[in-house]
């Protein structure tokens, strides 16, 4: 892992730590490219060229930011999706493994 990323995430509890970590293992599974992982914005995310998935923590959730989101919000009902498209996670909700693994590959291949 970044080792930006790593220090950035310190501040977060242990239980947004781990599904950052699930998450982030999700976006390599998904794609078949060496992904550019690095800090944008203050934000860790992960490019191949122009494309881009942003995994933002809160205290309480992590906030996936992939184009491809809204293409399966279908497949994510009982997860909340904010006006601007992005994917709220929260640390008492399953991660859905495999639609993510779906909107990772769609976004960053």
């Amino acid at each position: 892992m970044n080792e930006q990323i790593k220090t950035y995430l310190e501040k977060y509890p242990q239980e947004i730590v781990d599904m950052f970590a699930t998450l982030r293992q999700l976006i390599y599974d998904s794609v078949s490219v060496d992904v550019d992982e690095t800090m944008w914005a203050k934000l860790p995310s992960y490019y191949n060229g122009e494309k881009v998935v942003r995994l933002i923590p809160f205290k309480d959730h992590i906030n996936v930011e992939a184009s491809a989101v809204i293409q399966h919000n279908d497949k994510l009902a009982d997860y909340k999706i904010t006006p601007k498209g992005m994917l709220q996670i929260y640390v008492k909700q399953n991660i859905p493994n495999d639609v993510l693994l779906q909107v990772f590959a769609e976004t960053l291949n």
